[in-house]
């Protein structure tokens, strides 16, 4: 077999399909492999240039290859597309991946450290109970209303909701339920809490986010989120390409 100069990696859940090709472009490799394999696999190949779709766990896996010696390039999959020749199938998708990472005009994403994903989880973690609490929230006030009980909207009232669910006058099945969802509630907004605190001292610690929080309407969770989405900045000529990246 040829020397294999790059491979495109089609990821998936547990079977990665694998297209790999010489120096001169010819293929010399169309394999499956699974999650387990994907390490010892490329632990044996002599370094190469590996591409890869950006998706959830395209970052975990640079990272891990790039320890093994692999020059490893993230690509957007939209940019990836218009190299499929035929049908979408894993095969056809890790060959255009494999001739995309060679284009010389190809935009590549940058490998997010495991600290850097961290910090996002954090974000979408909050911003999943935010959405959950207004879940809560908006179901407390509909189910009242059915019993004639109208609390104004707002976040501000949230005190008023949770108090007309214990001394409203209501059936005993609804008083029950009610109280189930203010707990929830209550331990919910504890938990924003936490997390917001968790983002606050990742701001004020960081060097970048103090930065962007001396921008008038940036504060400590915008600057972290910030930081923690974006990739380095001088990955982009202008600021008009930062902003069209978003």
């Amino acid at each position: 077999m040829n020397e294999i100069t790059t491979i495109g990696v089609d990821l998936a859940k547990s079977v990665f399909q694998l297209h790999g090709v010489d120096e001169a472009g010819k293929p010399v490799l169309r394999r499956q492999l699974r999650r387990s394999q994907m390490l010892e696999f490329f632990q044996k190949l002599p370094a190469c240039l590996v591409g890869m779709e950006a998706c959830s766990s395209a970052h975990y896996w640079a990272r891990e290859l790039i320890k093994l010696g692999h020059e490893v390039r993230l690509m957007q999959p939209c940019y990836v597309k218009s190299y499929v020749k035929r049908g979408k199938t894993d095969a056809a998708d890790a060959e255009a991946i494999c001739e995309a990472v060679t284009r010389p005009s190809m935009r590549f994403v940058p490998v997010k450290s495991e600290a850097t994903q961290g910090h996002l989880v954090t974000h979408k973690a909050r911003e999943f109970l935010v959405r959950q609490q207004t879940q809560i929230v908006n179901a407390i006030r509909a189910h009242l209303g059915e019993f004639g009980v109208v609390i104004p909207k707002g976040i501000q009232n949230v005190g008023r909701l949770i108090e007309a669910c214990d001394k409203t006058n209501l059936p005993t099945a609804a008083h029950k339920a009610l109280n189930l969802l203010a707990d929830q509630l209550v331990d919910t907004q504890k938990k924003i809490v936490n997390l917001t605190a968790d983002v606050r001292v990742d701001a004020n610690m960081n060097e970048a986010a103090k930065r962007l929080q001396t921008i008038p309407g940036i504060g400590p969770i915008t600057a972290s989120a910030m930081v923690a989405s974006l990739p380095e900045v001088s990955d982009f000529k202008s600021g008009r390409d930062l902003s069209a990246s978003c």
